[in-house]
């Protein structure tokens, strides 16, 4: 008839009421739902991609354990067109330090990553123990390197749980070792969690010099038989690289290592010195070798030597 009483009135407004919300979460549903599935076709068009390096074919079933030998054979490596490394001839014997240092661009971290295979070297260029490096299957050659990057990566997660990454268990004792030996543990004593502590996203929460020894503890724990460090201790003070070299010397002993750095010191007590310029080998010797050369190493320690005298003036 037309009419519509005020109960049925309220009533009707009662229902509709209750009626809009599941309506507007059954929009939000849908709207989440579309952005998770672009999101989804992103994380399978990443889950898709073949590695460029892979293992060969058929690995050795029982590959014997990396030593730490390391040899570049006439070594040559481009990016696209652009040649980074020309001829590059190196030999580093088992157990022996070969620092690093050269010019912004002259190749330091390509040779560098070339070792883990993180960028792949020509077939029979780069031998590990003798054997090409491209033999030898991934999981053996990565187990055997402890790799601490020129920019430190670290996940949002503890401390703890960034320092074991990679390690299938790891007790206390080892991880407060690590920490100690990458002089990190006083730093962490400083924080109400300990290692506890969540370090946010990239390790936002620690500062320059922090996440720089969280990685390299994160290296240490392994006890890798070849230790790279990429410029791996340029945002410590002196006192506190001098403390972590100490502690790398005697750890050390008897497994390799390659060390790229621009401070002199870091470098100085380096069984060889290898300078690069332009992608080549421009000098190699010892340290006092290559002072008493009178190229761009000698020259670089003056300027070094005479910047620490006028800081402590």
């Amino acid at each position: 008839d037309g009419e519509l009483s005020l109960g049925a009135f309220v009533a009707f407004n009662a229902y509709l009421t209750q009626l809009i919300r599941p309506i507007m979460y059954i929009g939000w549903v849908i709207d989440r739902a579309q952005r998770a599935l672009v999101s989804m076709q992103r994380i399978n068009e990443i889950l898709a991609v073949e590695p460029e390096i892979q293992d060969r074919a058929l690995p050795p079933a029982n590959p014997r354990p990396i030593a730490g030998h390391i040899a570049f054979r006439k070594l040559n490596f481009s990016y696209g067109k652009e040649q980074v490394l020309h001829q590059i001839d190196l030999e580093i014997p088992q157990g022996t330090t070969l620092g690093i240092i050269g010019r912004v661009g002259s190749g330091k971290t390509t040779l560098a990553r070339l070792v883990p295979r993180l960028i792949q070297a020509e077939p029979g260029q780069l031998l590990i123990d003798g054997v090409p490096i491209e033999e030898w299957p991934l999981a053996t050659l990565r187990d055997a390197i402890g790799y601490v990057p020129q920019n430190p990566f670290l996940f949002s997660n503890t401390l703890s749980a960034n320092l074991t990454y990679g390690v299938d268990a790891a007790e206390e004792a080892q991880i407060h070792a690590v920490a100690e030996e990458a002089q990190l543990k006083k730093d962490i004593d400083q924080f109400d969690e300990g290692f506890d502590t969540l370090i946010g996203e990239r390790g936002v929460t620690l500062s320059g010099g922090q996440k720089q020894r969280a990685t390299l503890a994160r290296a240490l724990i392994r006890r890798p038989q070849i230790l790279i460090l990429d410029d791996a201790l340029s945002a410590v003070d002196t006192h506190t690289e001098e403390a972590i070299l100490d502690h790398l010397h005697a750890l050390m002993q008897g497994r390799t290592t390659l060390i790229i750095a621009h401070r002199i010191s870091t470098l100085r007590h380096a069984d060889r010195i290898a300078v690069l310029e332009d992608g080549r080998i421009a000098e190699l010797g010892t340290h006092a070798e290559l002072v008493n050369s009178g190229g761009f190493y000698a020259e670089l320690y003056q300027h070094q030597q005479l910047s620490a005298e006028l800081e402590t003036l």
